[in-house]
């Protein structure tokens, strides 16, 4: 029988831990992949301490790291896809495209809808702050529209892709630490981030109306629109690997499969629409596109992706996995899902308390990085034992974390958000209703269990 700490042993490496949380990511300024695992380590040695065998506490940390397989699997599958689809026009085309349609009486919407795509497609909110969203910043002060509403549809859109994207590792660091299905759990937090961004949308096709009788243009959309259509040859067929995702989706086919055929299709688009050669195919699928257009704004647009983008997030889920293990074997989690289960009634509480203190955490830290694998790696139990789907954790996670970090100065995102489009996290909040609209409906549905999922079969884990 595996020998578990007593209450208070349990109680006091939480409180380690959690400390060294929070001095590592907010005093040292430390990177919470050696954070973690130096926490792990500590985690270990208190554990054998308190008389936990070592080789449990090993056997613990491979059990849980060999649970993250498949979704470091797809993970490296994403960073190739982005990377094809790069190479193959097919991201720089719906770049072009979008910008091409930006008219002044619609411009709020199309900016958002056009970040939207930027970041669904290439699984990054970041990239599309620092690209799309500046070069929309620069054509927002020539048509005399506020900075901090532009600021807000460029955030709804950036953070909605990033939230929902099969090809973000957000969802998917998320939906591994829950044990869900990627794309079950992405159709769930639809839910709140559905109805959010469909406010958001139009409330910006009302706002924009009073800006119509400006003139799109400006340095930043002339050389966007100039150095895409010199680099590519662009045609709709470029669109093909996209329409294959999305109907292998719409399908439920398995995710690594979909990403498989789209990393296909892009590859042959490049082929036959860019004359790339297959060795030049095969380097950007290992090290990402790195493209030279002479125009630094496209290229920190476009260059990104490949197999070796996706090691450092790969790297933070095995950290993860370093810290959690010996807290689940040690039976310290156990003991914290007693406590709550003294105080939560019902799940209704219980759920609620979760998405409390996964906000609190995140707040502390800053770093969803972070919150997701602790907070999430701890209360993912609770959900079976009172009858609800890990999809709502899952759900409520992402709410609370990637959403709502673009409105936390102090968090990496906030402050990245802030000062790349130039606006206080302040004054934008108010023109990015998703980002918050979507936390308040999360908070409706765990307290009268509206939308709230119930515990069903345990899925395969293949279908991830």
């Amino acid at each position: 029988m595996k020998k578990v700490v007593k209450p208070w042993q349990a109680l006091l490496m939480l409180a380690v831990g959690i400390a060294i949380i929070l001095v590592g990511l907010m005093v040292m300024k430390l990177n919470n992949r050696i954070v973690l695992s130096v926490d792990g380590v500590v985690m270990c040695v208190m554990a054998v301490c308190f008389g936990v065998k070592y080789e449990d506490l090993q056997q613990g940390i491979k059990e849980t790291i060999a649970s993250m397989i498949v979704a470091m699997l797809i993970l490296l599958a994403v960073g190739v896809l982005i990377s094809t689809w790069m190479i193959s026009g097919t991201v720089p085309v719906m770049i072009y495209y979008g910008m091409k349609v930006l008219t002044p009486g619609l411009f709020l919407p199309i900016v958002c809808i056009l970040c939207t795509l930027m970041s669904t497609m290439a699984g990054t909110s970041w990239g599309t702050l620092a690209t799309v969203g500046v070069a929309c910043m620069g054509v927002a002060q020539g048509l005399g529209v506020p900075a901090a509403a532009t600021a807000g549809a460029v955030c709804v859109g950036a953070f909605f892709g990033d939230k929902i994207s099969p090809l973000s590792d957000s969802p998917v660091i998320t939906a591994t630490v829950c044990e869900v299905p990627l794309m079950e759990g992405i159709k769930h937090a639809l839910l709140s981030t559905g109805p959010a961004y469909l406010i958001s949308l139009a409330f910006f096709l009302v706002y924009g109306l009073r800006f119509g009788s400006g003139t799109v243009g400006g340095e930043a959309y002339d050389e966007i629109l100039s150095t895409v259509s010199g680099q590519f040859a662009l045609n709709p067929l470029l669109l093909l690997p996209v329409l294959v995702v999305i109907v292998l989706i719409m399908m439920k086919k398995p995710t690594l499969p979909t990403f498989v055929a789209g990393i296909a299709v892009g590859a042959l688009i490049a082929l036959l629409f860019q004359k790339a050669t297959l060795t030049q195919i095969l380097s950007v699928m290992y090290s990402g596109y790195a493209g030279d257009s002479g125009s630094a704004m496209v290229d920190s647009m476009l260059n990104r992706g490949g197999f070796t983008s996706m090691l450092s997030t790969i790297g933070l889920l095995c950290a993860a996995g370093i810290f959690g293990a010996p807290l689940r074997t040690a039976g310290v989690v156990d003991v914290l899902l007693n406590f709550v289960k003294k105080i939560a009634k019902n799940s209704r509480l219980m759920n609620f308390g979760v998405l409390a203190l996964h906000t609190l955490f995140f707040c502390i830290t800053g770093a969803y990085y972070v919150s997701y694998p602790v907070i999430g790696g701890m209360t993912k139990d609770l959900y079976p034992e009172y009858g609800l789907d890990k999809k709502n954790l899952m759900r409520n996670m992402l709410d609370t974390g990637t959403g709502l970090a673009p409105l936390v100065p102090w968090s990496t995102t906030g402050s990245y958000t802030a000062s790349t489009l130039g606006v206080t996290n302040g004054a934008f909040a108010p023109f990015a209703p998703m980002l918050w609209v979507s936390i308040l409906l999360s908070v409706v549905m765990a307290l009268t269990g509206v939308g709230t999922v119930k515990q069903d079969k345990q899925a395969d884990p293949a279908s991830v």
